[in-house]
């Protein structure tokens, strides 16, 4: 009964997560249009984040003597690296685009487990990354001779690859007797990635009046500042929250499939209050990329089973099954 309860609670903390990502593109752009370089409405995004999150950073200090390595590969990847390439994407490519490439991070998990860790697939995950290279080849329009922006679309790759560290490091550890806590990691990760983002970004060069006037959304003159407070408070801060907690209660399977919804609703969102429309080939792509994502999430790699303490049958398939949670453990 505790199990189901926290698997639906889980699952509703996963949806939220996804929504609150979903609205971080369509809030951004209208700054970076509006005279905002893509680094500095990152800065904006993670270090207004970190400041919010600071008690939480000093009331877990512990973790920086616990989990240096962890805190730092969050920073840097689940934080930095990910909003970095896709807020520099989405300013050359539609927003919907840039997520769709981005969730191309299931099959980078697939091909990580079977390349660099040298372990079998299943034939469905197989399926699953075919199915997703074959949406993107729709989404970017091949036959046209890459219409988009060539940097774009491998900035938003850039962000898929990080998007894999940030599942992987949401949920390592979470089986440890001394678990780190995931709001404490979240804190300093935001904490380690705004600071690497100041010595990229140079915040000190931003042009600030633009954060006193209005952008434009579609025809609409929103202030800047709101859509600033939206993608701190709303799309960082809730996002990254909901997101780690749903990971550590679901496993990195289950919380990415759900999290891919997000390119759905960014792309449902950049098209009702962007006006960025996608041509009917691009839907059929962008449906294929998540339904290929979806089977390589959810399919789980093949592993050995271990040698048997005793040498009955039934301690075999014990183990068989332990090394199949395990292994769906460690990859998203």
């Amino acid at each position: 009964m505790h199990a189901s309860q926290g698997r639906s609670a889980g699952l509703g903390l996963a949806l939220a997560s996804a929504f609150a990502f979903g609205g971080s593109g369509v809030a951004a752009k209208p700054l970076i249009e509006a005279g905002l370089d893509p680094l500095h409405v990152v800065w904006l995004r993670v270090a207004g984040a970190a400041l919010v999150m600071l008690p939480v950073a000093w009331r877990h200090r512990d973790l920086v003597r616990r989990k240096p390595a962890l805190l730092a590969g969050f920073g840097l990847l689940a934080v930095a690296g990910v909003q970095a390439c896709y807020f520099a994407a989405i300013s050359r490519i539609p927003v919907g685009v840039a997520l769709l490439i981005e969730y191309l991070a299931p099959a980078l998990v697939l091909g990580w487990v079977r390349f660099v860790q040298r372990r079998p697939v299943t034939r469905a995950a197989a399926v699953g990354v075919v199915l997703a290279a074959g949406g993107l080849a729709c989404v970017v329009q091949v036959w046209s001779g890459l219409s988009f922006d060539l940097l774009g679309l491998l900035l938003a790759l850039a962000a898929a690859c990080c998007q894999v560290g940030y599942f992987v490091l949401s949920d390592t550890g979470s089986d440890e007797a001394e678990s780190a806590d995931p709001l404490g990691v979240i804190a300093y990760g935001l904490l380690g990635g705004a600071l690497v983002l100041t010595l990229v970004a140079r915040p000190w060069g931003m042009d600030w009046s633009v954060l006193g006037g209005t952008a434009d959304m579609n025809g609409t003159d929103v202030p800047a500042w709101l859509l600033i407070g939206y993608i701190v408070l709303i799309a960082t801060v809730l996002a990254y929250v909901t997101g780690v907690i749903s990971v550590r209660r679901l496993s990195p399977q289950v919380a990415g499939v759900v999290a891919c919804l997000e390119a759905v609703i960014a792309t449902v969102l950049a098209w009702v209050l962007l006006g960025e429309h996608l041509a009917a080939p691009q839907i059929l792509g962008g449906a294929v990329v998540l339904v290929g994502a979806f089977i390589a999430q959810s399919a789980t790699p093949k592993a050995a089973a271990p040698e048997p303490v005793a040498g009955s049958a039934a301690s075999t398939v014990e183990g068989a099954e332990e090394a199949e949670v395990a292994a769906g453990r460690t990859a998203p």
